[in-house]
């Protein structure tokens, strides 16, 4: 897993309020930007998939 700079620490907490702040409580709408804000945050927290020994290609995990 890569380590990541506070720099890139405080983009991502960025980005994710900002996604959180479009959400509209319709579960159906808000689906895409509760993925991406899902993405993020595993990606933050240094988490990937289970079973995956390999870091994730498609979040960068």
């Amino acid at each position: 897993m890569t380590t990541l700079t506070d720099e890139i620490k405080k983009e991502i907490e960025a980005e994710i309020k900002s996604l959180e702040e479009t959400l509209t409580g319709n579960m159906m709408q808000d689906m895409d930007v509760r993925d991406k804000i899902h993405n993020l945050k595993m990606k933050l927290n240094g988490v990937r998939p289970a079973d995956s020994f390999v870091e994730c290609v498609g979040c960068g995990s």
